[in-house]
């Protein structure tokens, strides 16, 4: 029972993770269910086992809101399904010894990545409307969803975040895009898991229901959150604790205790600070750009808005917006 509730509280905290930022359940709730004591096939198993509902439900949403374009969806998520079915299959033959500094290695790989995709400057817009080219799609496809399945997540951080950066579509389309062929990649995943530890999925099909059990209480949260979290802070934040996180498990093979504790003291130190220094250039960035848009309304907006004192001179070039009165003759 006790397990249960710790994966419940994990599926609950991977929601509103991913709610806050629009990625990262299935490395946070990895992380967390290899805290737990799982081992990571059947941690892996066991959230793309949850997220088969999950992956499906939000690909419907966003293709009825116009998020999706559907070409994409089947040149990444087809490569994509293959590719985490191969690595699933992988993952359930390796030994506990072997898959754990695996798992843990590719986690602080996608830790690394959210710290950097939140510590980026922001793009301003699409910079072409040219679609991307068959083999990218492909190939990005098979290298996410081979790392999803074999590290129990990091679908969103790496196919999100490299489509942003070469960014050729909106980000809501991007998102919705990415979200909806996620749903090949689980299956394939699942399928995969489902090979080679039908076994230990029936054993923790409890697991399953509890992580999908904490991720739907604290769904609604997370759709409140999104708004009104700082997604910089957030993204930043939780890529430094799953870096640190997994730094023991992926070395600690390799390395003394001491030179494991500095690397984790840096993972924090650098993290932390990314963190604080992108989320105060953004702010800073938007206080100007906000700035900018006032200044331009008071240029050219001069006939909606009103002063509020008559004795304030309008903007040189521009009408005076205090009250005029005209005396006809």
């Amino acid at each position: 029972m006790r397990s249960l509730i710790l994966i419940a509280l994990a599926g609950a905290a991977a929601q509103l993770v991913d709610g806050g930022i629009g990625m990262g359940f299935g490395v946070t709730s990895t992380t967390m269910l290899l805290l737990a004591g799982l081992g990571p096939a059947t941690a892996s198993a066991v959230v793309h086992t949850s997220e088969l509902g999950t992956t499906l439900v939000s690909g419907i949403s966003h293709w009825r809101f116009g998020n999706v374009h559907w070409p994409t969806v089947f040149k990444l998520g087809v490569p994509g399904g293959v590719s985490a079915f191969l690595g699933a299959t992988l993952l359930s033959n390796l030994s506990l010894e072997a898959a754990a500094p695996v798992t843990s290695a590719i986690l602080v790989i996608m830790g690394i990545n959210l710290v950097w995709r939140f510590s980026r400057p922001r793009p301003k817009g699409p910079g072409t409307t040219r679609s991307h080219s068959t083999p990218f799609l492909a190939g990005l496809g098979v290298v996410g969803g081979f790392v999803d399945a074999s590290g129990g997540g990091g679908w969103g951080p790496l196919s999100t975040s490299t489509l942003m950066a070469v960014g050729r579509e909106q980000p809501r389309r991007i998102v919705g895009t990415v979200n909806t062929a996620e749903f090949l990649v689980t299956f394939g995943a699942t399928a995969g898991f489902i090979i080679g530890l039908w076994d230990q999925i029936v054993a923790n099909a409890a697991a399953v229901v509890a992580l999908l059990i904490g991720g739907t209480i604290t769904a609604p949260i997370a759709a409140w959150l999104i708004s009104r979290v700082n997604p910089t802070l957030l993204g930043g934040f939780v890529g430094t604790a799953i870096v640190t996180l997994n730094v023991p498990r992926a070395l600690g093979w390799a390395l003394p205790h001491p030179v494991i504790l500095g690397l984790q003291i840096v993972a924090v130190g650098v993290g932390v600070g990314l963190t604080l220094w992108a989320s105060s250039r953004r702010s800073r960035r938007g206080r100007e750009e906000n700035q900018e848009s006032r200044h331009v309304l008071g240029r050219g907006g001069s006939r909606v808005v009103a002063s509020s004192d008559p004795e304030d001179s309008a903007p040189e070039g521009t009408e005076s917006t205090a009250p005029v009165s005209i005396n006809a003759d």
